[in-house]
């Protein structure tokens, strides 16, 4: 990752296969259901039925956007017994989701910046 600003001496652009792998993993989050299941998943652990019961669809559907999102290696699961638990175990994805909503308002406009 560049740690100077473009443009100054010894800045490093990224990659075509950092631009490529970073538009993927955009581009697979914006789905509002997968963006939910990711927000749900950053907060704890949780198996396929209950994502489904506060997805408010069905327990196939949320499979199906379960095994995109680990595939991509944004989520990981593991056995509970019966059970498959559901996790965000990067804290780049946990950062990357809880500051999407910390800057998304409620009604859906942009909030403000903070303070500084």
């Amino acid at each position: 990752m560049p740690t100077s600003t473009p443009g100054s001496p010894g800045a490093e652009h990224p990659t075509p296969a950092q631009l490529r792998a970073a538009a993927e993993t955009f581009a697979l989050m914006a789905s509002p259901v997968r963006l939910h299941l990711m927000w749900l998943i950053t907060h704890g652990s949780y198996d396929v039925s209950t994502l489904a019961t506060h997805v408010g669809i069905g327990i196939a559907t949320v499979s199906q956007h379960l095994a995109k999102l680990r595939l991509a290696g944004l989520i990981t699961a593991r056995r509970d017994g019966r059970r498959t638990l559901y996790a965000v175990e990067d804290p780049h994805v946990v950062t990357l989701i809880r500051q999407i909503f910390d800057h998304i308002a409620p009604d859906g406009s942009l909030a403000p910046d903070p303070p500084r």
